[in-house]
């Protein structure tokens, strides 16, 4: 018995074999991301360095040491279109203004994927995203819910302007409008940064006597957030949105309520799937946009997974996320 199976199995070796070799082609894919600051972006960049390792092909990050800097991004832009990548994953660190890079991009012929913040102008082949209003709405339904639908309520901004923000905030105002009984006292941005968040929370705190919800715009601002509470002795339940690791430790151990996840991991190996698949003259989903996901203690088991362990979804995974 053990002869046979040996034989039967020599086929199927030789066939992994040839198909490694099929799809050894080797293509550098430019990913951008927006900073290094924010461990949602993180996320993205391990998701992109998987799919392209399980792919054979390799990524160049390129990332700005400002975090978000308009400037720093088109310049990047410029030293990519020299060194012309096979093709790019691009997440815009302002949807509007690097609309202009995206179409040296698009003078230079480099196929390019457009993830996280839909850009507002260009050519692509593709968006994989999330719905940024949803994450906001069911984030801030599930704070006011576990609230009894009334408190005082502040909301700490991403950037402003940015798309992202103005979705994810419409989305928490919108929950709001639900709860006549809960009244917003601030609604500050603190730039996605944590440490702004932490100075924007001090300075609330130093106005207004009772807080009982805090609904970040996304989970480094809720640590900030967090931190600040601590730091002065006071009770808050907070939201945040990414579902970063901090995050789920900090979920785990009851110092956050929540958080929104929209699976930068799945951004990341998406985003470089239809890239690579692209090159290689496969079919490509034109828009992938992933359901969000509200992570509490209940559920957060699934997410409790370091980042190198994770697995990227296949193409026929991939369809059916993108179904609406």
């Amino acid at each position: 018995m053990k002869q046979r199976l040996g034989y039967l199995a020599l086929p199927l070796v030789l066939a992994a074999a040839f198909a490694t070799q099929a799809r050894a082609d080797g293509e550098t894919i430019a990913v951008f991301t927006k900073n290094q600051t924010n461990p949602f972006f993180q996320t993205v960049r391990v998701g992109a360095d998987n799919m392209a390792k399980t792919l054979n092909a390799k990524t160049l990050q390129y990332i700005p040491t400002k975090p978000d800097s308009i400037p720093e991004q088109l310049s990047q832009i410029e030293d990519v279109v020299v060194k012309k990548p096979s093709a790019i994953v691009f997440t815009p660190v302002d949807y509007k203004a690097m609309v202009p890079g995206v179409e040296k991009i698009n003078d230079a012929k480099i196929p390019v994927v457009n993830i996280t913040d839909r850009s507002a102008g260009g050519k692509f082949l593709s968006f994989v995203g999330a719905d940024d209003y949803s994450l906001g709405l069911e984030t801030a339904r599930f704070l006011l819910k576990t609230l009894g639908g009334k408190g005082n309520i502040v909301i700490i901004e991403g950037v402003k302007g940015s798309l992202t923000n103005v979705d994810r905030v419409r989305g928490f105002n919108d929950a709001l409008k639900e709860n006549p009984g809960a009244k917003l006292l601030a609604s500050q941005p603190g730039n996605y940064q944590r440490l702004q968040a932490l100075q924007v929370m001090e300075n609330l705190m130093q106005s207004n006597a009772q807080i009982d919800g805090v609904l970040a715009a996304n989970d480094a601002m809720a640590v900030g957030a967090i931190e600040a509470l601590d730091g002065a002795n006071r009770k808050a339940q907070v939201i945040g949105i990414n579902g970063t690791k901090e995050a789920i430790d900090a979920i785990k151990s009851g110092k956050l309520l929540a958080s929104g996840d929209y699976n930068g991991f799945y951004q990341g190996c998406l985003g470089t799937m239809m890239a690579i698949r692209s090159l290689r003259n496969e079919p490509v989903i034109s828009e992938i946009v992933l359901k969000p996901t509200v992570i509490t203690r209940d559920n957060y088991q699934p997410f409790d997974q370091p980042l190198e362990q994770r697995t990227c979804p296949t193409f026929e995974e991939a369809g059916k996320l993108g179904a609406k």
